[in-house]
Parts: structure tokens; C-alpha cells; sequence
């Protein structure tokens, strides 16, 4: 279902990829794609496609970790994170089979508080996903912890309606730009 969805999905978005990815050519210096290291399922780590947000000499940690994210946005950059645009690329995970829908978000290689957390609680077993059961329940504004349990939530009570029920919800908060801070 993942592959069908993604497929379909990336047909329908692909204008918006096209328009997106010119964009940021045109817009700052460096390549269209940030490939990000993330830590996938049992803690493998894969390349996670993004649109570029960030000037490329911007340090490689997550952005609640920079004394000031703004200055090493792009000029698109915010617009495109507010928008969740530069996530699309992401599809391209799914169609690779690194990512699912629905699951914990990838976390970046060295969010070391994150990941063994998540492996002490066993999460580090489902696969990760475009959005998950967090990401609707606060995305930015929750802590590694918040974050973690609702992980172990979603652990424990995965179900066809619940992914249903975090996918339409994610439209919903997507739309709203709900919980992003950076």
C-alpha cells in the first residue's frame, strides 16, 4: 500500500516537485536535495531526500540545536518548511522502502537522547514514516520524551484506522502549519 500510495503521489505532486526544485535552484547556491543521515528501522541508517532549505554551510544538527536557525535559511526556506513542501521528496524514501506513511520520524544520526530512548522502549522496531502519532500531537513544540511516548503509543495501538486517523490528520495540521517552530 505504501509503494501504490507513493507512486500515485509523487504523479500527482510532481508539478509542485518540478516548481519547488527550481526554486531553490534559482534561489540559492548548492543542489536542490539535502540528504540527510537518519536512523531508520532497528537503527539502520538511510538517506532521507528533503528540498533544501538551509545555505549549505549550515551545520549538520537538528535546527532546535542552532543558537540561531533563521540566519542559515534560504530565502524559500521558511516558506518552504512552514509549508512542509520541502518534505514531498520524501516519497521518494517510501518508493525506496525506507520509509513508510505512517511511523516515528526519522531521527537524524546523531540525536543520540532520541534514539536510545526509542530503542530502550522498542520503538526503534517499527519502520519510520512521513508522519506518525508525534507528529500530529505537537511535531516541533514537544520534547524528546513527549515525543518517545507518543512513539511507544503508537507501538502498541497501530491499527489500520489509527495510520488512517494520523494520515488525516496530518493534511489537517499540514494545511494549518500546525506545531512547526523552525
Amino acid at each position: 500500500m505504501n509503494l501504490i500510495l507513493a507512486l500515485v503521489l509523487t504523479l500527482v505532486f510532481l508539478p509542485v516537485m518540478l516548481a519547488v526544485a527550481l526554486l531553490v535552484r534559482l534561489t540559492s547556491r548548492g543542489p536542490v536535495f539535502f540528504l540527510s543521515d537518519r536512523v531508520g528501522t532497528d537503527n539502520n541508517i538511510f538517506k532521507m531526500y528533503k528540498f533544501r532549505t538551509m545555505k549549505v554551510d549550515t551545520p549538520n544538527v537538528a535546527t532546535h540545536q542552532l543558537s540561531d536557525p533563521d540566519q542559515h535559511l534560504t530565502s524559500i526556506g521558511g516558506f518552504l518548511r512552514k509549508t512542509s513542501l520541502d518534505e514531498i521528496p520524501q516519497l521518494i524514501n517510501v518508493i525506496k522502502g525506507d520509509m513508510n506513511f505512517v511511523g516515528p520520524r526519522p531521527a537524524l544520526y546523531n540525536q543520540d537522547d532520541l534514539i536510545a530512548l526509542r530503542t530502550r522502549k522498542g520503538v526503534h522496531k517499527l519502520g519510520v514514516g512521513l508522519t506518525g502519532w508525534a507528529q500530529i500531537n505537537g511535531r516541533d513544540e514537544l520534547s524528546i520524551p513527549e515525543k518517545v511516548e507518543f512513539d511507544e503509543y503508537y507501538l502498541h495501538h497501530r491499527s489500520l484506522k489509527l495510520d488512517l486517523k494520523i494520515m488525516f490528520k496530518t493534511i489537517f495540521s499540514v494545511t494549518m502549519s500546525e506545531g512547526i517552530s523552525h
